[in-house]
């Protein structure tokens, strides 16, 4: 009875434990090891901080490709205008025949001025008026003369060419010799230097450059003779001219 008692005491004892939440259970090995193995894993690691170099990226030149300049030729207009200033003499001479019969012989020679001013086209041609007056006289004639003059041309080298002269002309002469006032014909023939150094210039010119002396400014000298007047059986007028050109 007292061993039964003993019996019955253990058996409320546990049943208390058990209602009271508590659990007895055998812990195996692996169970051990598995928390080790959690514990061991679950490690809390420090930060680690690495600095690192800074880095330089430089950056990559942009070739940029410049634009088109287009740049405009500019037009050179060729001035083919020219003035000249000179002395001249003329020689008059005039066989008449006189009442009494026989031939009179009327010779002069007399100096003055001439002045002319013109435009070439181009080498080949170009117009020209001239104009001169005679007031140093020997026998006391004076001579006055205006002309309109067609010029061609002949290039001679790159300075110099010789010149023509076709055109109408008017020519008056008073004095002691037999007077002349006179419309007509007039011819003659020169040569001309340029002094000037003819440089082409950077642009687009007019007409092609040709260097003599018509296409830039310009000092230069001219020699001519000119038959002033052209008609059978008029007096000879005849005149030597030389003088300084300005090519503008």
């Amino acid at each position: 009875m007292k061993g039964f008692k003993l019996s019955f005491i253990t058996v409320i004892m546990l049943g208390s434990l058990g209602y009271a939440g508590g659990e007895f259970s055998k812990v195996t090995a692996y169970e051990i090891e598995d928390e080790v193995v959690a514990e061991e894993a679950f490690v809390e690691e420090e930060p680690v901080y690495v600095e690192s170099e800074p880095v330089i990226v430089k950056p990559k030149s942009v070739v940029v490709a410049p634009s088109p300049v287009i740049v405009k030729s500019k037009d050179i207009v060729t001035n083919g205008f020219y003035a000249g200033l000179g002395i001249t003499g003329v020689r008059y001479e005039n066989d008449c025949k006189c009442e009494k019969g026989g031939t009179s012989e009327n010779k002069d020679k007399t100096y003055g001025l001439m002045a002319r001013v013109g435009y070439d086209f181009n080498q080949y041609i170009g117009i020209e008026a001239r104009g001169s007056r005679t007031n140093w006289d020997s026998d006391g004639s004076k001579v006055k003369h205006a002309g309109v003059f067609v010029k061609p041309m002949l290039p001679i080298g790159n300075s110099s060419n010789l010149y023509g002269l076709v055109g109408v002309a008017k020519t008056t002469v008073s004095g002691r010799m037999p007077t002349v006032d006179a419309e007509g014909l007039a011819l003659g023939v020169g040569v001309e230097v340029d002094l000037s150094i003819d440089t082409p210039k950077d642009g687009k010119y007019s007409r092609d450059f040709d260097g003599h002396g018509d296409q830039e400014k310009g000092v230069g000298i001219f020699v001519d003779y000119e038959r002033m007047h052209v008609k059978s059986g008029s007096p000879d007028l005849d005149a030597v001219s030389a003088g300084v050109t300005y090519d503008f």
